[in-house]
């Protein structure tokens, strides 16, 4: 069975820093794309960032220059350095772990961590 667990949210002051580490377990085969998404109450769930299994990163355009997304493919974990945190990041942030068979996708959620920027 696949699990996938993210830690490290907390309340921050706007300017301050958190670190978000996820990791992937109960997969025995190799993942594709491991990544963070973000949701606030009321809207969709957004990508913040992404990094494919060879090494191909995508940011969001409003975290771009503030916050590092780095992956351990030996290990499944994905980590997220958030810098320059700002109350507008506050949101719960999610860990993806995705899988592409032909044209199936899996994809496979962690339960979700809080991060808060107080202002």
């Amino acid at each position: 069975q696949v699990q996938v667990v993210e830690s490290g949210g907390g309340l921050v002051q706007a300017g301050g820093s958190l670190r978000l580490s996820c990791a992937a377990s109960g997969i025995t085969v190799s993942i594709d794309d491991m990544g963070w998404y973000r949701q606030v109450p009321g809207k969709q769930r957004e990508l913040v960032a992404v990094v494919t299994n060879d090494g191909n990163i995508n940011y969001a355009d409003s975290v771009k220059g503030r916050f590092t997304i780095s992956r351990d493919n030996r290990k499944n974990t994905v980590n997220l350095q958030m810098n320059s945190l700002k109350p507008e990041d506050t949101a719960v942030y999610y860990c993806n772990a995705e899988r592409r068979v032909g044209q199936d996708i899996y994809k496979y959620w962690g339960q979700g961590t809080q991060v808060t920027v107080s202002s």
